[in-house]
């Protein structure tokens, strides 16, 4: 569901914003003025929509445009093959996903969700607030990454740039350049597919360094943080099960969940999901120390089917199973209500009896835990402080935790360095591919609308020489591609707000 107060705060601000603006145009006494100094500063205002346009960057351009010229024609000429590769994938991509969002129509499963490659993204539904930060400049960065690539090619190419200039949409933010339409028109079909493709380009190009950069990380950190060490915690949900005096703490580290080793925040995910998909696993307890708590009671089945023996719901006593050494072969269990912390502490892990014979010289047994289906017992090792001991749904445990991989070496540097520049890095990623996929639809309004009509000026001006059959072709190719778009738009809405 849509929150309600995050809408009400969106519309509230738009209408003051409009309702100022309006009213400061209708006065007699302000509205020169007002008008006046709007259009020196390059601001328009429109209902949900403001934008700002400036000159202050086309030297910036022009020294860019003039850097090499080879290079930047195969740069250029590169992003051309490039964007008309990436029309017909992000048809064949929308497609997919279309396919993909319907099948998710019809079913309850959960895990298709996140099968889709794209997904509408509707801050404070599925975005979290927390991460709108990441979200709106990662997206600023990618819009105006896209429109230098435009800039340069135009200029490249002798067309003039009127400027350069950044918009908010409601609450989404964006770039754009004004080109020089005159001087467009006069160019050939190859140079203007070169400055329509060189956005998605450059928001590929800029992709790719997001990602590189989040495979380097650890290496450009190395000086200053160090990895494979662990787990780092950097927040703890509260009142959530690893809250407490003797849960996790912010600044922790994890380095094991029972047996299973955690070097960062792969292997705690690896981890708990192992530990979701196997039998629960046993310790090995001494005979002599099967000496069970004031809580025993007699063993009785759950709804489940599992045994419980604990009279009361003590927090400190569980309900463990064994099988006495005399009963071995009829494989007879016992139960009894036993101190948890006293039972697992120091202890090894185990499966059955034989792999405490094979590791211990008391006489031992292989106690487990009597739990119910799906929850499971789990020692979580963060020294120097003792084991914390959780008891639930492994999914819980890592929803209520937040690692990171990345360890200070020196007590001074911030914990949330490098969880910035790992989130940053990833929303970079995603937005800029995002934006070079639907950008290159063959849609109303989009590059994808300009780079296909130059290529068919390009490609079929000997085949079709009827200029309007050759409109009327890239423009039912629009329609199809536009109807594409706005059917994996709207479904996705429905799909995130609705369900």
């Amino acid at each position: 569901m849509i929150p309600v107060p995050l809408v009400v705060c969106v519309m509230g601000v738009w209408c003051v914003v409009y309702l100022t603006d309006t009213l400061l145009k209708l006065s007699a006494k302000y509205r020169n003025s007002y008008e006046s100094w709007l259009g020196s500063r390059g601001l328009m205002l429109s209902p949900f929509h403001v934008r700002w346009q400036t000159t202050m960057f086309n030297r910036l351009f022009a020294y860019c445009a003039r850097i090499n010229p080879h290079a930047l024609y195969l740069w250029f000429s590169s992003g051309l093959v490039f964007g008309v590769v990436s029309m017909v994938g992000s048809v064949l991509l929308l497609i997919r996903t279309l396919q993909q969002t319907l099948a998710q129509m019809t079913t309850d499963n959960p895990r298709m969700a996140g099968q889709q490659a794209l997904q509408v993204v509707v801050p404070g539904v599925n975005l979290p607030t927390s991460q709108l930060a990441y979200f709106f400049s990662a997206l600023l960065l990618s819009g105006v990454i896209h429109e230098l690539g435009h800039a340069v090619a135009a200029l490249r190419e002798q067309v003039r740039v009127n400027g350069f200039g950044i918009f908010v949409f409601v609450v989404y933010p964006g770039a754009f350049v004004d080109l020089f339409t005159t001087h467009l028109n006069l160019i050939s079909p190859t140079q203007q597919l070169r400055i329509f493709c060189a956005g998605v380009w450059h928001n590929f190009v800029l992709c790719l360094a997001a990602l590189a950069l989040l495979f380097l990380l650890p290496l450009f950190l190395f000086p200053m943080y160090t990895t494979g060490a662990g787990a780092l915690v950097t927040e703890v949900v509260q009142a959530s099960p690893a809250d407490g005096p003797r849960g996790l703490s912010v600044g922790d580290i994890v380095t094991a969940l029972e047996d299973c080793p955690v070097r960062g925040v792969e292997d705690w995910t690896s981890c708990l999901s192992h530990i979701s998909h196997t039998p629960q696993t046993g310790y090995c307890v001494p005979i002599a120390s099967l000496q069970p708590s004031w809580a025993h009671g007699r063993a009785f089945k759950r709804l489940d089917g599992t045994m419980d023996c604990c009279s009361n719901n003590s927090l400190t006593d569980l309900c463990f199973s064994y099988i006495k050494p005399q009963d071995r072969k009829s494989k007879a269990r016992e139960y009894a209500c036993m101190p948890v912390r006293k039972m697992v502490t120091g202890t090894r892990v185990c499966h059955s009896d034989e792999d405490c014979i094979a590791h211990s010289h008391a006489a031992s047994v292989c106690v487990t835990p009597s739990l119910e289906n799906q929850t499971r017992f789990i020692r979580v090792t963060h020294p120097p402080n003792t084991h914390m001991l959780f008891v639930g749904y492994p999914p819980h445990l890592q929803y209520a935790v937040s690692l990171t991989n990345f360890i200070p070496r020196f007590g001074f540097l911030h914990l949330d360095l490098p969880v910035f520049l790992e989130t940053f890095c990833k929303y970079v990623v995603s937005l800029s591919g995002a934006l070079a996929v639907v950008n290159s639809v063959p849609c109303f309004a989009l590059d994808g609308q300009w780079m296909l009509n130059a290529l068919l000026e390009a490609t079929l001006v000997t085949v079709v020489t009827d200029r309007q059959r050759r409109e009327l072709i890239g423009f039912f190719m629009l329609l199809m591609g536009s109807a594409l778009l706005a059917a994996n738009v709207a479904l996705g809405l429905w799909m995130v707000t609705a369900r």
